[in-house]
């Protein structure tokens, strides 16, 4: 028996057998089972997503032998076996593409009138139906207008939007949507199981990734890798195949940037092209793991949810949320502007080099800063300069050197100093909003109490509440324990509030001053103008 390709040997032959789709599914099979038939349904949507599978499984419930018209048919009946082998005489599939004259529309329309040869109801599955010319739509118009009660049509296009809405007007629309990476993923996985096909690494999401939500194209590449694998699926020999990067290599890149290690960046670029890699999509596959990573600092149990590697975990927690967010938009931006580079290897090697130039530079910290705390950054404009060195701050507090004095911490806490000392934590992310929205209440021994307001009470979960625990010993150089609790007041005196009401007044100043400068006055009254409201702002250096 000659090979049969996965993409026609594994579909579907019922719904339940299809792989999402599920609010499509949901109508048809509560219409089959009411018996509320329309006469034309419109199913749209991408590539390999659905639509011609669901088409076919519809025409067999309509003309199932076995159980009649019904949600579930027998497929072992003369109509379903017909059906699913494409010589059922009362199925007619057009193709609109290769039928764009409407002599042919016409022709094939004459037809309607007469009663099914053997079926209950005579099912056109038109395909691609947005091919059709204004003549052949006028054609199918005048028949969905007063369509004969055995005859239901079945349209199928991947630009709905180029179909004339009289005849969308006429049809129970259905969008089938795009199939999520993972669910494509665990479809394959099951799939090579009933195959007995050996899979190693994570191929699979590699195919899954690049089908980008066709089922059709995810299983044209899995034929595609398991001959280029020699019947087993690896997913070295796939990144070859589809011209990607393997999960290590892309590992690899995102920490030599995260060490600012130029020269083990341009190391890995020269490995990926001794592979031939396509340097474009290599850049489409950092973007992703970058979006993953912001993720994975933000909420840390898509880890869980989305399987994703420890080290990736790992390396997430290393990098500030800064810099990650700055290394995502400059490979957004370099993604457009790849196609200008003078070929690919140079426009990605530029991308990963931007990511250094620009990163945020460091500078120095108070000498009450412990070593073993996060360093600080700032960033100006387009090129990173070392901002200016403040005034160190006025020391912590210091317990008095007394033998009644705890011995652990030579650092205390109090509420005066809590915004300055909020600053040399190092914070990030939801911890950095968690503290700056809290209030000093209390350090005694190895307790540290705060306050936060209730409107911040969202951002309050155990593992940020861990990290700022964490961040504090570090600073007073002991272990404590951090109680937060939530104050039923209407508002705080937190930093964070400090914060806005001193941008308010710059902001004040700043719009008072545009409004009594002589200049920007005559200008208002010379061309008629006026100020729109909050667009006057005070630059960092408290001019306007």
């Amino acid at each position: 028996m000659s090979y049969q390709v996965l993409a026609r040997k594994w579909r579907p032959r019922n719904f339940t057998e299809m792989e999402g789709q599920a609010h499509v599914l949901r109508a048809l099979i509560n219409a089959l089972e009411r018996d509320q038939l329309h006469h034309a349904y419109l199913f749209s949507g991408t590539r390999g997503v659905g639509k011609t599978t669901i088409a076919r499984i519809f025409a067999k419930s309509l003309n199932c032998e076995a159980n009649g018209v019904t949600a579930n048919p027998c497929g072992e009946c003369d109509a379903c076996r017909e059906i699913d082998e494409g010589r059922f005489v009362d199925l007619i599939e057009v193709d609109a593409a290769s039928r764009t004259k409407v002599d042919e529309t016409r022709e094939l329309l004459d037809n309607v009138q007469y009663m099914p040869t053997k079926g209950r109801y005579k099912v056109y599955l038109i395909d691609e139906v947005h091919m059709f010319s204004n003549h052949s739509f006028n054609a199918l118009l005048k028949t969905l207008e007063e369509p004969p009660p055995h005859v239901k049509f079945l349209l199928a296009t991947t630009d709905p939007q180029k179909l004339p809405v009289t005849i969308r007007s006429r049809c129970l629309q259905f969008n089938l949507k795009r199939i999520s990476a993972e669910r494509i993923a665990a479809y394959l996985q099951k799939l090579l199981q009933k195959e007995q096909i050996e899979t190693e690494g994570d191929g699979l999401s590699a195919i899954a990734r690049a089908a980008e939500g066709s089922m059709r194209d995810a299983l044209s590449l899995l034929d595609q890798a398991i001959a280029y694998g020699a019947g087993v699926v690896r997913e070295a020999e796939v990144a070859t195949m589809l011209g990607t990067i393997e999960q290590r290599q892309l590992l690899e890149i995102v920490e030599a940037l995260s060490r600012q290690d130029g020269v083990k960046v341009l190391q890995q670029v020269a490995l990926l092209a001794q592979q031939a890699a396509d340097f474009s999509a290599v850049l489409v596959e950092l973007i992703g793991q970058l979006h993953l990573m912001a993720l994975l600092q933000q909420v840390p149990e898509v880890a869980a949810d989305r399987g994703v590697d420890a080290e990736w975990v790992a390396l997430a927690e290393q990098i500030s949320a800064e810099d990650l967010q700055l290394f995502y938009q400059i490979a957004l931006i370099g993604r457009k502007d790849l196609p200008l580079a003078v070929d690919p290897r140079s426009g990605l090697e530029m991308v990963l080099l931007r990511m250094l130039a620009f990163r945020p530079a460091v500078t120095s910290v108070t000498p009450s800063r412990p070593a073993s705390a996060e360093p600080r950054s700032s960033y100006s404009g387009t090129q990173p300069q070392p901002q200016p060195q403040s005034q160190p701050a006025a020391p912590p507090e210091r317990l008095p050197d007394t033998d009644s004095a705890p011995a652990a911490s030579a650092i205390t806490l109090s509420e005066e100093r809590w915004e300055e000392t909020i600053q040399l934590l190092g914070l990030k992310g939801l911890e950095k909003q968690l503290i700056q929205n809290s209030i000093f209440v209390e350090h005694k021994g190895a307790l540290i109490s705060l306050q936060i307001p209730q409107k911040s009470e969202t951002i309050l979960k155990p593992k940020c509440q861990e990290r700022v625990e964490k961040a504090l010993s570090d600073y007073l150089g002991e272990a404590i324990r951090l109680s937060i609790s939530v104050s039923a007041a209407a508002q705080l005196d937190t930093p964070a509030q400090r914060a806005e009401q001193r941008v308010e007044q710059a902001r004040g100043a700043a719009e008072q001053a545009v409004q009594q400068d002589p200049d920007f006055q005559s200008l208002l009254a010379t061309f008629d103008g006026s100020v729109v409201e909050g667009s006057i702002q005070p630059t960092t250096d408290g001019s306007s």
